[in-house]
């Protein structure tokens, strides 16, 4: 933790001399879980169920993972008792954010290449549902076009269940580039890396590897394509659980393990 507060202060000095370091979120074990994680993402970067299933506490918690011989974040959904922040009903959320009050350094402007690195873990009876369960989705930060995601990463219930990257133009047009089995994700740590550059002729790519293994379950890469929304400023990154409720028959109570996100921008990486 103290190495992610330093690296969030002295990004604020140096940013506008464009001098920086990749920034962590790592749990601790130790520091509040919410207090952690906007202490690095800046402002209150979490959208929670908390309010409509208080008794339960923070969705977002940190347990030790043996595997990892850490602690990790551990983003929890109840099908019956979460929604949307008080806000919808049809759907659940618990995700973690960059946003507008996020230093500029987590936010991604046009032309702006950036980084991100992270792993994730979904139980092995992970349930998806056919509607839609994003586990990270890249977005619009303001503007008439931000409501649908640019990227998403999303488990769908099928036959066989699968892991989907799906695409949303500036048109607002959904593509499906690429899926996979979902089972090789179920029980097993995974490091993703992505890495995008922001505009209408974007470029993309992304790295899915079984953590312990080095294992690569997935990987997808696009050139020319487009990130970009009309009338946005600034483009982000969202992780954790956004769920449909129309088909409950297919969900189960969750818990989904995350870890060591890294967010870096121009000609900083995150090393894995």
């Amino acid at each position: 933790m103290k190495k992610a507060i330093l690296l969030l202060i002295l990004g604020l000095m140096l940013e506008p001399v464009g001098l920086f370091a990749e920034v962590w979120l790592t749990a601790d074990g130790e520091t509040d879980t919410y207090t952690l994680i906007n202490s690095v993402l800046g402002g209150n970067a979490i959208e929670v169920p908390d309010c409509s299933h208080p008794e339960f506490g923070p969705h977002i918690t940190q347990a030790f993972d043996p595997d990892l011989a850490k602690y990790i974040f551990v983003f929890h959904m109840h099908v019956t008792s979460d929604d949307d922040r008080c806000v919808n009903i049809d759907r659940q959320r618990n995700e973690i954010k960059t946003y507008g009050p996020s230093p500029n350094y987590l936010k991604g402007f046009y032309g702006d290449t950036v980084t991100f690195r992270w792993r994730f873990k979904l139980d092995a009876d992970f349930q998806p549902s056919p509607n839609f369960t994003h586990i990270h989705q890249i977005k619009a930060g303001d503007g008439p076009d931000a409501g649908p995601p640019t990227i998403t990463l999303t488990p769908r219930a099928g036959a066989p269940d699968t892991l989907e990257l799906i695409h949303i133009n500036s048109a607002l047009v959904t593509s499906i580039v690429a899926s996979t089995d979902l089972s090789p994700f179920k029980g097993v740590w995974v490091e993703a890396y992505e890495r995008l550059t922001y505009g209408f002729n974007g470029s993309y790519s992304i790295e899915l590897k079984d953590q312990i293994t080095g294992t690569l379950l997935f990987s997808y890469s696009d050139p020319d394509i487009d990130l970009w929304r009309d009338g946005t400023t600034f483009t982000r990154p969202k992780w954790g659980i956004y769920r449909s409720l129309l088909r409950q028959e297919y969900l189960r109570d969750e818990q989904v393990q995350y870890d060591q996100f890294c967010l870096a921008k121009g000609d900083d990486d995150c090393p894995s």
